[in-house]
């Protein structure tokens, strides 16, 4: 499943640029510094993790709540990300995010990561992401990638972002 996985990421990445780009340009954002995002956003990432320390891939699923800030670039909220690998990496932060321009959104999260197995331990976690969005409406989508860092170990995730905004 992670080769099936590895191999599929760069097209989807791909194809959604390609149809992303006629998707906006069909939009009505003429004045993309002026883009007003959705009070709220729900989101969902799927991703392709390597894990550095263990030369492995795993999968992995990031589910966050955004509050943008009225009449600025700035969001704040909630997220929790889950690899699935033997050692059951599950972190939970407080999110920042940031809209330098239309559409591209910086996000950074420091957490508490638990992981589990025979011992459980709770550690500090660092999540720092970009993501180029496409908007349909109320929904975003867009590749993403990922840098993380918690329990002296570091990940990097590329995948899809998916949100609904509101």
């Amino acid at each position: 499943m992670n080769r099936m996985l590895l191999k599929s990421t760069p097209f989807l990445i791909l194809l959604i640029l390609i149809l992303g780009k006629d998707i906006t340009a069909q939009s009505n954002h003429a004045d993309h510094d002026h883009h007003h995002h959705p009070k709220n956003e729900i989101g969902l990432g799927n991703y392709l993790v390597f894990l550095t320390g263990e030369k492995e891939l795993s999968y992995g699923l990031h589910v966050h709540y955004l509050h943008t800030i009225e009449d600025s670039k700035f969001g704040v909220g909630l997220g929790f990300e889950k690899i699935f690998d033997e050692h059951n990496h599950q972190t939970l932060g407080i999110i920042g995010s940031y809209r330098p321009i239309y559409p591209l959104v910086l996000s950074l999260s420091p957490g508490i990561l638990f992981q589990g197995g025979e011992t459980s331990t709770v550690n500090f976690a660092l999540h720092a992401e970009a993501v180029y969005e496409f908007e349909i409406n109320n929904f975003h989508l867009g590749p993403a990638i990922g840098f993380g860092y918690a329990s002296s170990e570091f990940h990097i995730s590329f995948g899809l972002h998916l949100a609904y905004g509101f």
